[in-house]
């Protein structure tokens, strides 16, 4: 089966559009909002910029207090994991929303003649 972009496209939801940004909210298959990503794409004077923003969990109960204040203070940081799962057809909007996104950012900053 031979599967197309959508418009709209299922599984992204433009959140707002700011002439040389646009923002996306991208929704997890399983419907938990804790795995949403927000993509921001974003033309700038050194090109197309696109962050993807979540929020992540930790296990805290795993670890005592001690053992994640010493993790910080050798590593410096403390890892975290996140996913997305996306269906064919979310995962080939997400792809062609970005595509489009970065081709409208970069002629929205293009110098008028």
């Amino acid at each position: 089966m031979d599967l197309t972009a959508e418009t709209p496209a299922r599984g992204i939801l433009k959140v707002n559009e700011w002439g040389v940004s646009k923002m996306y909210k991208v929704v997890c298959e399983c419907g938990n909002d804790d795995c949403t990503h927000t993509v921001d794409i974003e033309a700038e004077d050194t090109g197309v910029t696109v962050t993807i923003y979540t929020q992540t969990r930790t296990n805290f109960w795993s670890m005592n207090r001690w053992q994640h204040i010493w993790t910080l203070l050798t590593k410096g940081h403390v890892d975290f994991e996140t996913n997305i799962h996306l269906s064919e057809q979310s995962a080939l909007n997400y792809g062609e929303t970005l595509k489009q996104a970065v081709y409208d950012v970069k002629t929205f900053k293009k110098p008028l003649p």
